[in-house]
């Protein structure tokens, strides 16, 4: 399945996630009420799946680990902040760079309409 199809099914889930909790939730909660339908859709998704730093010759693990990854595909990382900066986006670009993805979605769930805190980042 492509990145642009499971970018569809992932909005998708998310906002009926979004729809029976709605805003104001840790994002802890929103991550497994999202896993959960996304297995039900029949998808492969990594929880909190590492992703070593890579400088030069050495690999460091540091801890960094992706929300979810779809598919070894769509990376998406899970906020509930009031607003999305540059530096959520620049988080998620650095996340494709390191694993070699192609897309990522920022979702963030502390909005009153989850399309207003939805964000593809393409690698």
């Amino acid at each position: 399945m492509i990145e642009n199809k499971l970018s569809e099914i992932i909005i998708g889930c998310a906002i009926e996630v979004h729809k029976h909790l709605g805003p104001g939730l840790l994002e802890s909660a929103y991550q497994e009420c999202l896993y959960y339908e996304l297995k039900k859709k029949g998808l492969k998704v990594d929880k909190e799946k590492p992703m070593p730093i890579v400088y030069k010759e050495v690999k460091l693990d540091h801890g960094y680990r992706v929300d979810l990854l779809v598919n070894d595909k769509v990376v998406i990382e899970l906020r509930t902040v009031e607003y999305l900066t540059e530096v959520h986006t620049a988080q998620v670009l650095t996340y494709l760079k390191l694993g070699g993805y192609k897309l990522g979605l920022l979702l963030n769930f502390n909005e009153y309409r989850l399309k207003n805190g939805l964000k593809r980042v393409i690698n």
